[in-house]
């Protein structure tokens, strides 16, 4: 990595990208991504950028929280070198997509955003909780458009969510389909989801309980074979060391914003290949800075990263012009330019 001279300023902006529709899970409705975007300034003029969306359902951070955090942050980052600067971020006490912003700022100044494979690689794509009739024909409108990797959002209502599988299982059976729950739905609930759809081709079940019960997410992994993905009860490495060791679920979401940033997605990526443990690499819904920072790691990860979740410059209503990477459909191609 590139040496830095000392961190001369650190600096916000709130960003907002409108969606082209709505996006709808079981913990939100978002209709226009608000994210903070920081810039960090060191001597001789090289710059870091970084960002967090707002995601208080997920993180507990709003953009006024994200604000504050990199605030009171920047006063004991300010005059450092970067290496130090990105040690002592990690040792405060704010939240994690505020340190994934300044964490992110602190690896670009660090070069850290190479590609060692400029081979494509391919995105799902989000199919929002709605009617099944609707889900079905956003779902059917993204297949034709090339995006055969479903990500299929359900919500508490379990008949629902039945219908919704078997629906598009059997309308476009050549579709990939990842179910995710969010969160929503009990033990009971599961079981009684798993056992109706153990028949279809799902690719796996995401955090289908409550983050905080790794006894029942390990019993629904016990209790049936689709792959169980945990998101929201994997942050830090020691989540995912917790879930790996206790056998709680079969796979690992990582997002930068639960993790803290680049540096510590770097961390339990390691720690999953050297484990052998299949992961999603994630996001919120982020703006193109954060989502450029994820997809060099899922680049570079290919390995150990089985399905990638970055999806969100496809649902901006206007294309960004800052994403180092093309989408063409779900498949996705490095630009020759980087702005990271």
């Amino acid at each position: 990595m590139t040496k830095c001279n000392a961190i001369l300023n650190i600096s916000t902006q709130v960003k907002h990208i409108p969606l082209k529709t709505p996006f709808i899970t079981a913990l939100r409705r978002v209709e226009t991504i608000e994210f903070v975007r920081v810039r960090v300034e060191c001597e001789g003029g090289s710059f870091g950028i970084g960002e967090a969306p707002a995601t208080m359902a997920i993180t507990g951070e709003d953009i006024e929280i994200i604000l504050d955090s990199i605030e009171r942050a920047s006063k004991e980052l300010l005059g450092l070198d970067v290496s130090m600067a990105l040690e002592i971020l990690h040792k405060q006490s704010i939240g994690s997509s505020a340190k994934a912003a300044l964490d992110m700022a602190f690896m670009s100044l660090l070069g850290f955003f190479k590609l060692e494979n400029r081979d494509a690689i391919k995105t799902d794509i989000t199919i929002s909780l709605n009617d099944k009739e609707t889900m079905l024909e956003d779902a059917r409108v993204a297949f034709k458009s090339g995006m055969d990797i479903l990500k299929v959002k359900l919500g508490a209502d379990i008949d629902h969510a039945i219908a919704v599988t078997q629906l598009l299982a059997k309308e476009l059976p050549q579709g990939q389909l990842l179910i995710d729950a969010n969160q929503a739905w009990t033990k009971e609930q599961s079981l009684a989801y798993v056992d109706a759809t153990q028949s279809l081709n799902l690719e796996l079940i995401e955090q289908p309980v409550v983050a905080e019960d790794l006894e029942a997410l390990k019993f629904i992994t016990n209790a049936t074979k689709i792959p169980i993905l945990a998101d929201e009860s994997a942050f830090t490495l020691e989540d995912v060391k917790k879930i790996v060791e206790t056998k709680s679920a079969d796979m690992i979401n990582i997002k930068l914003m639960k993790c803290g940033g680049v540096s510590k997605a770097v961390e339990i990526l390691e720690y999953a290949r050297a484990n052998g443990v299949r992961c999603m690499l994630g996001s919120m819904l982020e703006g193109p800075y954060s989502i450029n920072a994820a997809l060099y790691l899922a680049f570079n990860y290919r390995d150990v990263i089985k399905y990638v979740d970055l999806d969100s410059p496809l649902l901006y209503k206007e294309a960004s012009t800052l994403l180092d990477f093309s989408y063409n459909g779900c498949t996705i191609h490095p630009k020759a330019l980087s702005h990271l």
